[in-house]
């Protein structure tokens, strides 16, 4: 029986997950990473620490199945897109990782779009300070002596690719984001990368993320007491295409909302759709012939850990819902409860503003920490309704939407989330999907072990969350002054 393993390099941890042909769980790790944020705006990762963490990873799996490593077949990755990491000839790493989250290029991102005249149409893609070339103009204007010394620039999961096989490649979903990639074409665009200063000798070689990319050195292979030559890379996916294939999202009309760290709505499309005036993400799917469009909030469920923490009840957020959960029974507090906007770390869809800040208003002596907790559940639904009308507008044309991520261990805030975007979402049986799952999916089909039919099934339905018609007269008006709070704050503060 093969073995295949999915590499998940995320923001706060490196998951690794080793199944074997019928997708069973044979072995899997979680080893958190540190993240930096030395400057307002900034953070960074250090890349060896992602590889360190995947080193001990394995070690584990090795540990709780040292039978079921030794028939690994293939490996597949998924990892946080839009980071950069810079090398230099040798492939060494230049300075730490700028990641995602990192808003310090907002500048450099504007002057982009500019000097392109039709940057959009080329990009399919607002040049937002989180994507990949604003950071390299960054690092082009701030840091010329590391400019000058880089020969490449690769995306997080591309650089453990590196580490793990000595290859540069990168695969079409992940590429959107780096503002250098033809979306339509899946290919690199040579003006996109003239306006960064860079040309194709930078970037990695661009496969499907169903097909093969390298293989795992020979000398990797015999330290993990494997056959040189025996296991396939996969091209394999950026974390929300990845997590979409894993719950069998991979047809135009089928989708997810990701209730994570950040929260996406993911939308399969058989074309490009665009709305990048509007935040909307336009990217491929990591499977050929399909697209995807994205909505992309920075701050959702981890804004309640962010309020559970500094009200101390960071090791309770389960009861800190339930408390929740009884104050919205009465729908005259609901009503009176204060406004919470969650931009923590800036927004993407739809204001595209790395500036923008958080706020509770309408805070009166009543208020207690639970009124606000509820501001806080209630106002990340708020933005997941912004994202959700935007990938409608752009021509997404939902059909069905599983609900995943750590937020939807919550059914309460399922339903919430149902209520306001106005639209059903489906609470998947079983175990919670993610991107490792399938990244090692992509693995199989790299290794060619089935079809995609076969490989990229969907769970059962565990449970419907349905709109509740009769909640739309509550919710609609606090949306309303929801948006004019937002739209009041970035006037004030722009002029």
């Amino acid at each position: 029986m093969s073995t295949f393993l999915g590499f998940d390099i995320g923001t706060s941890s490196i998951k690794a997950l080793l199944v074997d042909e019928k997708q069973n769980i044979v072995a899997e790790a979680n080893i958190p990473v540190s993240i930096s944020r030395p400057y307002p705006l900034w953070s960074e990762q250090d890349p060896e620490e992602w590889w360190q963490a995947c080193l001990a990873a394995v070690a584990s799996l090795r540990q709780t199945s040292p039978s079921g490593f030794q028939q690994l077949k293939a490996i597949g990755l998924s990892g946080q897109q839009h980071g950069a990491v810079f090398l230099d000839g040798e492939g060494r790493v230049l300075r730490p990782a700028i990641l995602w989250n990192d808003g310090r290029s907002g500048l450099e991102g504007r002057e982009l779009g500019a000097s392109v005249p039709n940057f959009l149409a080329r990009a399919s893609n607002l040049p937002m300070a989180g994507f990949t070339a604003p950071k390299v103009l960054w690092v082009r204007k701030h840091e010329p002596e590391v400019f000058k010394a880089t020969r490449k620039v690769l995306l997080p999961k591309d650089y453990i690719r590196f580490r793990l096989s000595g290859a540069y490649v990168a695969e079409m979903s992940d590429a959107g984001g780096t503002l250098w990639h033809d979306v339509a074409g899946r290919k690199w665009d040579d003006i996109l990368l003239a306006a960064s200063g860079i040309d194709r000798s930078y970037v990695a070689d661009l496969v499907e993320g169903s097909d093969p990319s390298a293989m795992v050195s020979d000398t990797l292979s015999r330290e993990w007491g494997l056959t040189p030559g025996s296991v396939t890379i996969a091209g394999g996916a950026g974390d929300n295409a990845a997590a979409a294939v894993g719950i069998g999202a991979v047809s135009a009309g089928q989708g997810i909302l990701s209730m994570g760290t950040s929260g996406v709505i993911f939308g399969v499309t058989d074309r490009v759709i665009a709305k990048p005036e509007r935040g909307l993400h336009s990217m491929c799917h990591a499977l050929p012939g399909r697209w995807h469009g994205m909505s992309v909030m920075l701050s959702a469920a981890s804004a309640l850990s962010w309020y559970a923490e500094i009200i101390g009840a960071s090791g309770d957020i389960g009861g800190l819902i339930r408390d929740v959960e009884a104050f919205a029974k009465d729908t005259t507090r609901q009503r009176n409860a204060p406004i919470f906007l969650p931009y923590l770390t800036g927004e993407r869809t739809p204001h595209n503003d790395p500036e923008a800040s958080s706020m509770f208003a309408g805070l009166r002596a009543e208020h207690d920490r639970v009124s606000m907790a509820y501001a806080v559940m209630e106002g990340v639904s708020f933005c997941m309704a912004d994202g959700f009308d935007v990938m409608q507008e752009a021509g997404a044309d939902l059909k069905s939407c599983f609900l995943v991520g750590g937020g939807a261990r919550s059914e309460f805030w399922g339903q919430m989330l149902a209520d306001i975007i106005r639209f059903p979402l489906d609470l998947p049986a079983g175990a919670e999907t993610g991107g490792a799952i399938g990244a090692a999916r992509l693995g199989m089909l790299a290794a060619k072990i089935g079809t995609e039919a076969e490989i990229c099934t969907r769970p059962a339905v565990k449970r419907r969350f349905e709109p509740n018609a009769a909640l739309e007269s509550l919710y609609a008006p606090r949306l309303k002054r929801f948006r004019a709070l937002y739209a009041a704050e970035r006037q004030t503060r722009l002029g």
